[in-house]
């Protein structure tokens, strides 16, 4: 079995694209169940922000997998597999697992280096847990990806390289209306409205707060939710309905919702402009996908938007080169170490299984010695016992230790195959010893990061 994703994202689709093909968390649950159920998944992950849609699994077979999952992405995300084909790709075994370490490291990011990304990888990994689709693989190649994003922000300036969506899109009001590369500076004093209250939310109240804004009012679907984030960051809570009500008292706007429809509409913005006494423009940050906010608002006098496919665009130009390229040798590194080690536990079922052929050969063959010789004494049976049990484990110790090094470089896959076939070892014997080596379904936290 081997490692497949299939997906889109900032990079390979439009904002339009990615938004209509937008997961809700239901949606989540049903695609990795649907996806392990079928052929040829064996297990599955799903991972889904506001700029990606990517599906992991482990296949049996390439074309198979790419056929059954990019179905599988069409049919849960309602844009049709004509439409999407065009927006995915696809990458299979080391390249896979070189993606998810670079999107672990924020390189694959629309806003590089930033670290939000690890905190979805690892919601990713626990409802794979949760649902029991991730198994040994995805367990391994998740919690690998963890430590390597971790490795990245700790050993290098990536941190620098690049910000959090929430930071930058604030930076990108600032400049735009405040004049001022310090958002701090800008928002100090001004009144926010937080609209959700989810952990992209949660982020950009506690933002919010830091820079010194005068007041923070957070509005949510779930009235509990907003008055518990309202209350951790000193603010005030009020309910959906009351959002175009403090519109016009609003100097910034920060939307993040699951909303699948928009949450605040042009014309209500509009409203709010009218009867709005500051003269500086309301600054509206976007952060959902789908859309929150409506992109009409753009074309709006006295109000500035900034969404993700704005910060996209400003992103390309930030500076990032040396970080990057440091982490990128860092995820390459760490793909090898990976890889070596996957194909190393490939063939330890094999191993095993050999070693206890041959101590099962080695106790038939003294207990039909000790029939032949019955009046052996115990110190001579005991001695002979020892013998016989260090020449075999003499002769199986360098041919077994020299095919896990063989089978950890690259190309060394077969080597399994070929320690059954000149041992003549019993498939099922090995296929045992792989279970009884498996994650455990009823634990599905085992391991969790």
């Amino acid at each position: 079995m081997s490692l497949l994703v299939v997906g889109l994202s900032h990079r390979s689709a439009p904002v339009s694209v990615l938004e209509r093909a937008a997961l809700a968390e239901d949606t989540k649950a049903k695609l990795l169940l649907d996806a392990v159920a079928a052929e040829p998944a064996a297990e599955a992950a799903v991972l889904s922000t506001c700029n990606r849609i990517e599906l992991y699994a482990d296949v049996e077979k390439f074309h198979a997998g790419v056929a059954g999952l990019s179905t599988l992405l069409a049919q849960h995300s309602g844009v049709t597999l004509e439409e999407l084909t065009p927006y995915l790709y696809v990458h299979y075994e080391d390249r896979a697992v070189h993606h998810l370490f670079s999107v672990a490291c924020g390189l694959d990011s629309m806003v590089v280096g930033e670290g939000q990304i690890l905190g979805q990888i690892k919601d990713t990994l626990g409802l794979g847990q949760e649902l029991h689709t991730a198994g040994r693989l995805l367990n391994d190649v998740f919690q690998q990806s963890l430590r390597v994003g971790k490795r990245a922000h700790s050993e290098t300036g990536i941190d620098k390289a690049g910000q959090s969506l929430v930071t930058f899109g604030l930076d990108q009001l600032a400049r735009a209306i405040g004049g001022t590369d310090s958002f701090g500076e800008w928002a100090d004093g001004k009144r926010a409205l937080v609209v959700g209250a989810g952990s992209m939310s949660s982020l950009a109240a506690t933002t919010l707060a830091r820079a010194g804004v005068s007041e923070i009012v957070v509005a949510n679907r779930t009235e509990e939710r907003a008055k518990r984030l309202a209350q951790a960051i000193g603010g005030r809570a009020v309910r959906m309905d009351e959002v175009a009500a403090e519109l016009p008292s609003a100097d910034i706007v920060v939307s993040c919702t699951g909303a699948t429809g928009q949450v605040v509409a042009a014309e209500t913005v509009f409203r709010a402009l009218l009867s709005r006494t500051a003269t500086s423009p309301i600054g509206l940050l976007d952060l959902a996908m789908p859309r929150d906010i409506d992109p009409v608002v753009h074309t709006l006098d006295g109000a500035h938007l900034v969404d993700l496919e704005t910060i996209g665009n400003a992103a390309q130009d930030a500076p990032m080169a040396a970080d990057v390229d440091e982490v990128r040798k860092i995820v390459s590194s760490e793909v090898a170490a990976f890889g070596a080690a996957q194909r190393a536990a490939h063939i330890t079922p094999t191993v095993v299984a050999l070693r206890s052929m041959a101590a099962d050969l080695v106790a038939g063959e003294l207990a039909r010695l000790h029939g032949r010789l019955p009046d052996l004494d115990d110190k001579s049976r005991a001695e002979v016992t020892q013998t016989v049990r260090r020449v075999v484990d003499k002769l199986l110790h360098a041919p077994t230790v020299r095919v896990k090094q063989l089978a950890g470089e690259p190309g060394g896959a077969g080597y399994a195959d070929a320690l059954r076939e000149l041992f003549d070892l019993d498939p099922q014997a090995v296929a045992a010893v792989s279970r009884a080596d498996s994650p455990s379904t009823d634990e599905p936290n085992r391991g969790r990061a």
